[in-house]
């Protein structure tokens, strides 16, 4: 019901109590006026007789009768006589009568409306209570009814939507797509040749690549209706609701066929049968058995294809990836650096970017980016250029914008002592020296002791090219450089803080990764240890399965003491032999506050400088050996 028509009938329910009331309301003011005395004609011929009558008023058969005194009496004539035979017959004379003032009063049109309404209203009153309340049931009714009815959003493929054109990054996922959108173009095609479309297409990818996106792509690109519901709308508290909506869903798609049905993060009722609370009969698997249902019961004619997204492709029950089902899997990774540089120019298009902003350094400078956070970083920059009362985006913005992604806004107003602005100087410097010295880390950027977000300063460091593989070595070098600024306080100050507290947790972290789960310690050889393990129906590792004995756990524990404390020992020997170094960086630090690579190198009194000239300028990134003080 649409409010137009909630709002006339409210209207209408008002009009008709007020009424009720005014006619209610009239007749009472009518009732509690002086009521005239019932006389008998004989009596009102005897006070004719005597002279006491004023006059007397004929309305039909009613005749009110005025005395002299001011009493009113009220009678009633005879049926088919005048007043004045009815007078006679009772002896008033012709001259008693002729001092009686006489009037006729036509019948008043209303008085019988009014007296119909008087007994009408009570009852119009009573009747539209009950038609109300007979409404409300049927409502609460046809909503119990619509309760495992599918909360599916339609939309309509007349209206222009998303096409492959805004979608960047992602063209291997693309082009696996562009068979669905010619399957649903031309069926016929396919068909005739005996081949059979992908029932079900799987979209994987880490949050934030894009894979709703693309899904709104396709069905932009093949003008079909297009279903979307997210996974956790089918499941209620009551059994068997998530199987009838999903029942109703399908009845629906076969209805629009040709069309695509999308579900969002289907990994909500897709998880391993079994393994849950509730056993087999609870409200989510009985929902998982109807899709597999459902999705099996497809035929070649139907036109109905199955897209959904998840991060977790791996929780999956079997059942939903075997071939009838979802049976294409389409990978959306991260995008390397020319997909980075054609989602900023998606997400530029249209926005008062200076022409010096360069789309290509920026994507350069921001390496494991997904499209959502470069979507971030351009907004990010608008926001700052309004700020900034500028009509363009410039170089700094985006600059600006990217630190804020990765380490949050600066706080400068944040009041630390003076001691403490020394700490975190030369812990920083501690870092940047380290990646300084050492060719396997990626190239020092920028250097700052401003607090940014939760850290009290920050060292950035920019990798020269994309990277999906990772060494022994490099990880090594990772481990010194997490360690630098530790071993600079104590240098320093011959004392240690809190504030390397996340640079220790992460190089534990990544020692014992390099001896459990990527097979790089030489006494242990290449082996994996430790099975991970999750609570299926949670979803989170909730601890690892230990297939190692307790002699294996020592020595697990004591390689990863060993890379820990040779990396402390490999960066205290940097630190050592460039003491004088350090302190001029610590320096420069404290009076400038934000030293870029360049400078960093002028301080290392020439060091080799060929690894960050051909960083760019206009944005900052973050790589594994980020590490910001906490203060």
């Amino acid at each position: 019901m649409n409010m137009p028509s909630r709002l006339t009938r409210g209207l209408l329910l008002w009009l008709t109590v007020l009424l009720g009331i005014g006619i209610l309301y009239y007749v009472s003011r009518r009732q509690q006026q002086a009521q005239p005395i019932e006389a008998p004609l004989s009596k009102v011929a005897a006070e004719v007789r005597a002279g006491n009558v004023a006059g007397i008023e004929i309305a039909g058969r009613t005749l009110n009768i005025t005395l002299k005194d001011g009493s009113r009496l009220v009678s009633r004539n005879e049926d088919g006589a005048t007043l004045t035979e009815t007078l006679r017959g009772l002896g008033v004379a012709p001259e008693e009568l002729s001092n009686v003032v006489v009037q006729v009063k036509a019948p008043a049109q209303w008085n019988g409306v009014v007296s119909l309404l008087a007994m009408l209203v009570p009852g119009l009153l009573v009747a539209g209570l009950v038609f109300f309340m007979l409404r409300q049931s049927q409502g609460a009714q046809n909503q119990a009814l619509s309760f495992g009815r599918s909360r599916a959003r339609l939309k309509d493929p007349q209206q222009p939507g998303v096409t492959f054109s805004d979608v960047a990054g992602a063209e291997e996922a693309k082009q696996e797509l562009v068979e669905v959108v010619e399957f649903l173009k031309e069926p016929e095609k396919f068909i005739s040749l005996g081949a059979r479309i992908p029932k079900g297409v799987l979209l994987v990818g880490s949050p934030g690549t894009g894979k709703t996106l693309l899904a709104k792509a396709v069905s932009g690109e093949a003008g079909v209706p297009f279903f979307s519901i997210a996974a956790s709308e089918f499941v209620e508290m009551f059994v068997g609701v998530g199987a009838s909506r999903v029942r109703d869903l399908f009845t629906q798609a076969k209805r629009h066929s040709p069309c695509i049905v999308f579900v969002d993060e289907i990994d909500a009722v897709g998880r391993h049968r079994g393994a849950g609370l509730g056993g087999s009969h609870d409200e989510r698997e009985q929902t998982l058995n109807q899709i597999l249902v459902e999705m099996d019961g497809f035929n070649t004619d139907t036109n109905v294809i199955i897209m959904a997204a998840t991060n977790r492709p791996d929780i999956l029950d079997p059942a939903l990836l075997r071939p009838g089902r979802f049976d294409r899997r389409v990978v959306l990774d991260r995008p390397d650096m020319r997909g980075r540089e054609a989602i900023l120019q998606v997400h530029t298009k249209g926005k008062p970017v200076a022409a010096e902003v360069d789309l290509t350094q920026i994507a350069r400078a921001t390496p494991g980016f997904v499209g959502a956070d470069l979507e971030n970083v351009v907004n990010e920059a608008a926001i700052l250029a309004a700020r900034r009362d500028k009509k363009q985006i410039g170089p700094a913005e985006f600059q600006e914008a990217v630190e804020r992604v990765i380490a949050g806004p600066e706080r400068q107003s944040r009041i630390i002592s003076e001691h403490e602005r020394r700490v975190i100087a030369f812990h920083e410097a501690g870092h940047a020296l380290v990646m300084q010295a050492l060719p396997e880390c990626d190239p020092v950027r920028k250097v700052s002791i401003i607090p940014r977000g939760m850290a009290g300063g920050y060292t950035l460091a920019l990798p020269a090219d994309d990277r999906t593989l990772h060494s022994r070595s490099k990880f090594r070098a990772d481990l010194a450089a997490m360690l630098g600024g530790r071993v600079a306080e104590e240098l320093a100050f011959a004392d240690v803080t809190t504030g390397a507290a996340d640079d220790l947790e992460r190089a534990t972290q990544l020692a014992r990764a390099m001896v459990t789960r990527y097979g790089m310690s030489e006494a242990l050889g290449p082996m994996i240890f430790g099975q991970k393990q999750e609570l299926v129906f949670i979803g989170r590792e909730i601890g690892e399965q230990r297939d190692y004995s307790e002699e294996v756990a020592a020595q697990i524990d004591a390689e990863v003491r060993a890379l820990v404390n040779e990396a402390y020992q490999r960066a205290k020997d940097i630190l050592t032999g460039w003491r004088s170094k350090l302190d001029r960086v610590a320096a420069a630090l404290l009076e400038e506050e934000t030293i870029d690579g360049r400078r960093l190198a002028q301080l290392c009194e020439g060091e080799p400088s060929s690894r960050w000239e051909d960083m760019p300028d206009a944005a900052l990134a973050p790589v594994e050996t980020y590490s910001g003080v906490k203060v």
